[in-house]
């Protein structure tokens, strides 16, 4: 026979403290929640892309290098349409535009055709061989190939400026068709659409769940339960993170959605087991004092494992998931204090204690969970035939799953940024932004920049990928380039003469004089090691498939790698900016999810196994949970569904939601069994109190988590449906599996005797 609960003399004094105390301790939560929405009022979101990667990365110094060099960290393409470009009253207006934009508070500098060493003679393309060479050289970057669509490209000063771009978006609303594209921009958008989804999706979430328990129990008690403890939960637990210093980032929505789900799931064990005493004749308040020292422990490991399997999130090395780890392991935590501090007062509350109801169709459920019970004992055999087949299909599926390098799949179609995109992609030939910095020494001379013009001539020849014969690259744009529009000589004609040197050096100080700005965001320096870098700008379209644009990373760091390699003082060729940045960001949150989902696994399987004192327990709790988190990412690779930042986090949370159930079901089949030996007998009892409470929260949470899917942040849209989902396989699994597993092992190991 199981061993029976520990220490039940101390759950039984916690109760009785609890509610005996509940008016000192819901008074105390009042004044917690608004200290936590008066410190809550400081939290901010943190929008540099630097923040999403670990310190350690090595993807990050050459963007550091990039910023700080050229100030050239995050660029912003303004775009309008204008028929008159190249006349003089179009010439005039872009001129305008530029230093309008340039004179923004946030923008480092701002380059069009304006910028240009021929000034207003940019525009005599069919007189001047060199403005019809520079055109030809901008286009695809400040020009479309109509020679209707200009661009400004803006370069910020500061990666974390969201209202430098609104400022932007502003004077281009002045445009014909004006728009504003870039990395930058899509997290811009992205981060402003989390924030309206922090301060509603969370609060619907919460109130449909409680809606959901308001029709099933028909009390408004059971409404405003749940309810307080969400908010209290939700509110001190941003409270805490703004006392820490901590900042959201672009996960941070879901946060609201899974302190919902473990203080939605907590509160509704407790209905139904006070209901249960209550029914039996049971005066409220020691029905009360009975509940809570029955699911003591239950409650404490359930949430134990909830704060391991979102804490095992802290070992990513990408910035908002372990941040995301901290938030909702704290929030876990949290939701047990709001339990605490508010359940005894609400329950009890009023002159009459209320009774929670019986839902509409319980009765037809009472009938539905004991058939259950009854297939469960006599065919064990099949049911976990099927489970293991499923697990077979689905584990060939996660062999193909892929990540989305598409940074515009996170907005809807209808979308404002796709739109830009899709301008900006059609017109320009491509939104990804992206560059390579070259080591050189001073002063620059002919042989350096024909080494240069060497590298651009194979990226533009070599890097077509995913089967096309076009080039991967839509644009490669560097100094070499611009001097040699404007050069009355090829630069490959002037060898390594001291004339040639000399006519390169007097070139690029001219170019520094007259244009400093464009010269500046071509050839810097960096201010750390004083070491001299050129520039090489490079486009790429944005919307391609994950496979190409990593092929395409991959064959120009080849390229940069083969022309630069490390020199004497270490420096070599390096390959940075958004577009790689972002392409590497989910793969890496992929890798990461594996390592967080063992480390999930683990924890649980060991605090289970202490809890239980029973390792054989610990694992069987784990199966039915295991279950649907792989059933559901393998049904993802066969779709050929690519996985992004919402779903690259699902395993482990899932985990550390779905086995609160387990807990809760193997408490009480083991109560049972330890009362009387007789397994149907606790599997039926198991079923209609713990597995009860699970289809009521299930249901609930479900409903709750709807409102996710209507976020515009498609990550959002996928953590909202793929939880559900596996809310409701961990639902199948505890109800079916799990039963199954425990019956199957009493017997073996005759705990009933």
């Amino acid at each position: 026979m199981p061993p029976p609960a520990p220490f039940p003399r101390l759950a039984t004094c916690v109760a009785r403290w609890l509610v005996r105390w509940r008016l000192p301790l819901v008074l105390l939560g009042i004044l917690l929640g608004l200290v936590s929405v008066e410190r809550s009022r400081h939290l901010e979101y943190s929008r540099s892309i630097a923040a999403m990667f670990d310190r350690q990365d090595p993807a990050l110094p050459p963007f550091h290098r990039l910023g700080r060099t050229f100030g050239a960290s995050s660029a912003v393409l303004a775009v309008y349409t204008d028929t008159d470009l190249f006349t003089p009253t179009g010439y005039d207006r872009l001129a305008a535009l530029t230093t309008e934009l340039a004179d923004l508070s946030g923008v480092r500098s701002a380059t069009s055709l304006a910028s240009t060493p021929l000034g207003r003679g940019i525009i005599a393309t069919a007189s001047n061989p060199a403005a019809a060479r520079l055109v030809d050289l901008m286009e695809g970057y400040t020009v479309g190939s109509d020679r209707c669509t200009a661009a400004v490209v803006c370069v910020l000063a500061d990666t974390d400026t969201g209202d430098t771009i609104a400022a932007i978006r502003d004077v281009m609303q002045h445009y014909p068709a004006g728009t504003v594209a870039g990395e930058a921009v899509m997290l811009r958008d992205g981060f402003a659409m989390l924030r309206r989804d922090g301060n509603l999706l969370g609060t619907t979430a919460g109130l449909l769940a409680s809606l959901v328990l308001l029709l099933l129990f028909r009390s408004l008690r059971w409404l405003l339960t749940p309810l307080a403890v969400v908010l209290l939960a939700l509110w001190s637990t941003r409270g805490a993170l703004a006392l820490a210093g901590q900042t959201l980032t672009m996960v941070s929505t879901m946060l609201s959605a899974m302190v919902t789900v473990v203080a939605i799931a907590t509160v509704v064990h407790i209905i139904v087991e006070f209901r249960r005493h209550r029914n039996a004749g049971t005066p409220a308040e020691e029905a009360l004092v009975q509940t809570l020292a029955t699911l003591f422990w239950p409650i404490i490991g359930a949430i134990v494992t909830d704060i391991i399997g979102f804490g095992s999130l802290i070992a990513s090395r990408v910035g908002p998931v372990h941040d995301f780890g901290i938030m909702t392991a704290t929030g876990a935590a949290l939701v047990l204090v709001a339990v605490g501090l508010t359940v005894p007062w609400l329950a009890l509350a009023g002159r009459r204690a209320g009774t929670p109801a019986r839902a509409w169709g319980e009765g037809h459920l009472d009938g539905g969970l004991d058939r259950l019970v009854r297939r469960i004992v006599i065919s064990p055999g099949p049911i976990l035939l099927m489970a293991v087949g499923l697990i077979g299909f689905a584990a060939v599926g996660l062999r193909s799953l892929q990540v989305e390098t598409d940074f515009t799949k996170n907005f809807r179609p209808d979308s404002p940024i796709v739109a830009s995109y899709d301008m900006v992609e059609s017109r320009l030939g491509g939104a990804g932004v992206w560059d390579i910095l070259l080591p050189v020494t001073e002063p620059i001379d002919a042989t350096t920049l024909a080494r240069v013009a060497a590298v651009e001539t194979r990226l533009r020849a070599e890097t077509a990928v995913g089967g096309s014969a076009e080039p991967g690259l839509t644009k490669v744009l560097s100094a070499a380039d611009l001097l040699e529009a404007v050069s009355p000589i090829a630069l490959a004609d002037l060898g390594t003469t001291t004339v040639g040197s000399w006519m390169v050096s007097a070139a690029i100080s001219l170019l520094r004089q007259q244009f400093p700005h464009l010269a500046d965001s071509l050839i810097g320096r960096d201010p750390v090691d004083g070491s001299t870098w050129l520039r090489i700008m490079l486009r790429a379209r944005e919307r391609q498939p994950a496979a190409s644009k990593q092929q395409l990373i991959h064959r120009v760091r080849q390229i940069v790698a083969d022309s630069f390699p490390p020199a004497a003082d270490n420096r070599a060729g390096e390959v940075t900016g958004f577009f790689v940045l972002l392409a590497q960001l989910v793969e890496r949150m992929l890798a990461d999810q594996w390592l967080t989902f063992l480390l999930a696994t683990g924890g649980i399987f060991l605090l289970l196994s202490i809890g239980f004192r029973s390792p054989l327990i610990g694992a069987i709790a784990l199966v039915p949970n295991i279950l649907p988190i792989v059933i559901v990412l393998g049904l993802l690779g066969w779709s050929g569904s690519p996985i992004n930042m919402g779903t690259a986090m699902i395993a482990a949370v899932s985990l550390g939601l779905s086995v609160d159930s387990s807990i809760h079901y193997t408490a009480a089949f083991r109560r049972r069994l330890a009362a009387d030996g007789a397994i149907q007998a606790a599997l039926a009892t198991a079923h209609q109190t713990a597995g009860r409470a699970m289809i009521f929260s299930t249901l609930a949470l479900v409903v709750g988590f709807l409102a996710l899917t209507t976020s515009r942040f498609m990550p959002t849209v996928s953590f909202g449906g793929l939880s559900c989902l596996t809310l409701l396989g961990g639902l199948a699994g505890n109800l079916v599996v799990l039963p199954v597993l425990l019956s199957l092992a009493a017997s073996r190991f005759n705990w009933s005797g």
